[in-house]
């Protein structure tokens, strides 16, 4: 059995067998974080003077148009603190874009509404019929693989777009930033814009038609981004000196924000992934990656790291309760939810996928321009 080893300088482990240690013991994610840092994150003068050409640019862009920009919405702390900095500080007039996948913790809903109430932006709720949701949610679950996220994930990079096409709108403002999510694995994950591989496992594993569920297919990815580049993709908390847990404060202190937990789990199926499943399923605890992040952004030292990743990621109990809700709402026994989890993992590309076509993109786009001049 291989030992664990822990990098030296964040807390990574070798449970991802991607994860490689050169002879100091750093792992690659933190060397990698550290050298792509002064490229992605800018703090200071030179991080104000990109945001406030930012700003202007989404102004000039919006004149005579209801909204300067659209922004995500999931009720976690990035995206809410985004919103108070755009609208405080710059009067951006942005529309929030919500996708209700049915998971949403009742902290979540909250805090979203109060935000776009406070703050007075228009909000877009996209609800995801359930049926739908729910059997695709099973079947991913029953196909055994890594990703269990992605019809979340999936469901709202389409509506993204989609909406974006709707309103007239060509530019996103995402709260991903360098400071707390730094830490990329190698060879961890797949990707959610994959719609063809969204269809198989369905067509596989599931049962009730998806009429209505957001599903966006390579070709209309590629005509989206590549062709007609519907939507510039901005990251502006890389622009400042974010710091999370400051960020938390400020908005429970102005807003009176509800803490929902650990990283991400304003979605009580993501909770369940990244709690449950993934440490049952694979021995990972996805706190090593944010914790790591963090690390690199010098925001939490190794052994406050190591500290908080010496307590359980959740109790027994809350576990089970877990486990017992995913199961209800899905519409099976604890038991089979059970079952599913102690059955071998499948790669993603066992199944059919355009993983190849994704990774062609240059070619995609030339062939796409050609064929649209037919």
């Amino acid at each position: 059995m291989t030992s664990t080893m822990i990098c030296t300088r964040c807390v990574m482990d070798n449970s991802n067998p991607h994860i490689s240690f050169d002879e100091a013991g750093q792992c690659n994610c933190c060397s990698d974080a550290f050298r792509r840092m002064p490229f992605e994150w800018f703090r200071g003068a030179d991080g104000r003077q990109r945001l406030n050409s930012l700003v202007e640019r989404l102004r000039m862009e919006g004149r005579g148009k209801q909204y300067d920009a659209m922004i995500g919405l999931s009720g976690g702390v990035d995206s809410a603190y985004l919103a108070h900095m755009l609208r405080t500080e710059f009067d951006l007039r942005l529309l929030a874009v919500h996708v209700d996948g049915g998971w949403n913790t009742e902290p979540a809903v909250r805090n979203i509404e109060i935000l776009v109430k406070s703050l007075g932006i228009d909000l877009h709720t996209h609800v995801i019929e359930w049926s739908e949701m729910r059997d695709l949610q099973l079947s991913f679950l029953k196909a055994s693989v890594l990703n269990q996220d992605m019809p979340q994930d999936h469901a709202f990079f389409a509506t993204l777009y989609r909406t974006a096409h709707l309103f007239g709108l060509k530019h996103f403002l995402s709260g991903v930033n360098f400071s707390s999510e730094s830490i990329i694995p190698p060879g961890w994950g797949y990707t959610s814009i994959d719609g063809k591989h969204v269809k198989s496992l369905h067509a596989l594993f599931g049962h009730e038609p998806l009429t209505t569920f957001p599903i966006m297919g390579a070709f209309e990815y590629i005509w989206m981004t590549r062709i007609r580049r519907q939507l510039s993709i901005h990251r502006p908390l890389n622009f400042v000196d974010y710091d999370k847990q400051k960020a938390k404060q400020e908005l429970i202190s102005l807003y009176g924000y509800r803490d929902y937990g650990s990283k991400h789990s304003e979605s009580r199926f993501t909770k369940f992934y990244q709690e449950v499943f993934l440490p049952q399923r694979y021995g990972f605890d996805k706190r090593r990656l944010h914790l790591s992040s963090q690390i690199v952004s010098g925001q939490v030292t190794r052994q406050e790291a190591l500290a908080e990743l010496d307590t359980p990621i959740c109790d027994p109990r809350q576990a089970r309760q877990d486990v017992k809700f995913v199961a209800k709402k899905l519409q099976i026994t604890d038991a089979e939810l059970q079952e599913i989890m102690k059955r071998p993992p499948v790669e993603h590309t066992a199944y059919p996928n355009n993983s190849k076509l994704f990774r062609s993109g240059i070619s995609l786009k030339s062939l796409l321009r050609g064929w649209s001049r037919r």
